[in-house]
């Protein structure tokens, strides 16, 4: 939807160049004559951005603002104006001003300032809406989504949870694998018994052995008594073996062994025992590859991704972030019984901007340092970790002397791309003709961006990836 302005200005010859340059650039442009008018037209309809001449008879630009800001303060406003003293400025941004440009006017300036008080007013409605309205009750207790790539995980969750075989969970670290094996647990049948978990990084291959499968008394030093292990202590329940990649290849013919028999053999005994338990897995390697290039075997993984659930990294979610971070800072202020109702505009356009190498973890973790440390009712930008909210060089101030980030040149044309086939409801040959490049110079961009993991498939009408594994239903 094209953004609504107001345009206010005595000068028909003003109005008229901005009627032709913000018209040309894609805003629909409402003029008014003066200030009443403009006030008029305000209190009337809704409008995205505001421009208005300061002076003018009667009401001026600065009165104009005054107005505005008691009548719409969601609305903002830019002035201008041809005697662009510092006296002025000042009193026009006190009046409540989004930002102040003289005159003669930098039609590019112009467009920019009213592109970022767009943004930044649908930002601000973004979260009012979701200080409103809150976070829906998620299927998986934590995992919160509402982008392409997170609605048809939730949906073939409860369909992988019906079922008793082992699945694979795949991701980048701190995507939450486990809380998906959580769900998957308590989605199943086997959710009144036990859920174990171990890593399989995190234990020698002696005592990882002993961890799994149990061992006899005497089977080794120190083995004063005899142990289950994990496969039989989660009977009826259900065993997640995280990180299964780092598995030693010399473990692995017994857990494959473990998997087609349904029993074990403890370390020291010469007898099997039955095993009922479910097994999930998890992995931040790319195991099937390792597989074929025989850095796992290839039937072990076989076994354990009869279904495999593959997370996205949340810079592929972008949709969902302040989602989660509206999750946490809920969260974190209720633990803590701090008063803290939402966070500000910059710390959201930060949140957006930033990549996460860290994934939901980092950002969960981001929100907690920021409530822990936030002195106001809503998160302010030095709340964030510096990493977050003050990258070197990146961070500029607006006329409001508020810090604005300013975005690679990739990720811009990322946006201005998907910008473009927006307003051409996908069309993919009429985008390449407006963005003056071929239609497979776009397709390249388009599917690049899908491999990168920064663009959902589905939102540009693109085939997604090859699935793997297969689908329990």
């Amino acid at each position: 939807m094209n953004h609504r302005l107001l345009v206010i200005d005595d000068e028909r010859s003003m109005i008229e160049l901005l009627e032709q340059s913000l018209g040309s650039a894609g805003y629909f442009v409402q003029p008014a004559h003066s200030g009443a008018e403009g006030l008029e037209q305000l209190q009337s309809s809704d409008y995205d951005v505001v421009v208005t001449d300061v002076r003018m008879p009667g009401m001026d630009g600065i009165e104009l603002c005054r107005h505005a800001q008691a009548l719409r303060p969601d609305v903002p406003v830019v002035v201008l104006t041809a005697f662009g003293s510092m006296e002025t400025a000042v009193q026009a941004i006190r009046a409540g001003a989004w930002d102040f440009l003289t005159k003669p006017v930098d039609l590019d300036a112009l467009e920019l300032v009213i592109r970022r008080a767009a943004h930044h007013r649908e930002m601000s409605r973004q979260l009012r809406r979701l200080d409103g309205a809150g976070v829906k009750e998620p299927v998986v207790e934590g995992m919160i989504g509402s982008s392409a790539a997170m609605r048809g995980l939730l949906d073939l969750l409860p369909r992988a949870a019906r079922s008793d075989v082992p699945v694979l969970i795949t991701g980048e670290t701190g995507t939450g694998k486990e809380l998906v094996a959580r769900g998957l647990h308590d989605l199943g049948s086997r959710v009144d018994g036990p859920f174990l978990a171990v890593n399989c990084a995190a234990l020698p291959e002696a005592l990882l052995e002993s961890e799994l499968f149990g061992h006899e008394r005497g089977a080794f030093t120190d083995a004063r008594t005899a142990r289950r292990g994990l496969f039989l202590a989660a009977t009826g329940g259900t065993l997640f073996l995280d990180e299964v990649g780092e598995l030693p290849l010399t473990l692995q013919p017994k857990l494959l062994r473990v998997l087609q028999e349904r029993r074990v053999r403890p370390v020291g005994s010469d007898k099997e025992i039955a095993v009922d338990c479910r097994v999930l897995a998890a992995t931040n390697r790319g195991l099937r590859t390792e597989a074929q290039q025989g850095g796992f075997r290839i039937d072990l993984y076989y076994r354990l991704a009869v279904i495999e659930l593959a997370l996205p990294p949340i810079r592929a979610r972008a949709g969902d972030i302040l989602l989660l971070a509206q999750h946490f800072l809920a969260r974190a202020a209720e633990r803590s019984n701090r008063p803290i109702q939402g966070m500000t505009t910059p710390v959201a356009q930060s949140l957006l901007a930033y990549h996460w190498p860290g994934n939901v973890r980092e950002l969960e973790n981001a929100i907690e340092r920021a409530v822990a440390l936030t002195e106001h009712d809503h998160l302010v930008l030095d709340d964030l970790p510096p990493e977050i909210g003050q990258i070197p060089g990146c961070v500029v101030r607006d006329g409001r002397d508020l810090p604005v980030r300013l975005e690679p040149l990739e990720q811009m044309e990322r946006r201005h791309v998907l910008r473009v086939l927006a307003a051409v409801d996908g069309n993919k040959t009429q985008a390449a003709a407006v963005l003056g490049i071929g239609r497979r110079t776009l397709y390249r961009k388009l599917e690049r961006w899908v491999e990168l993991g920064v663009l959902d498939p589905a939102a540009v009408g693109l085939d997604p990836p090859e699935p793997q594994g297969t689908d329990p239903s």
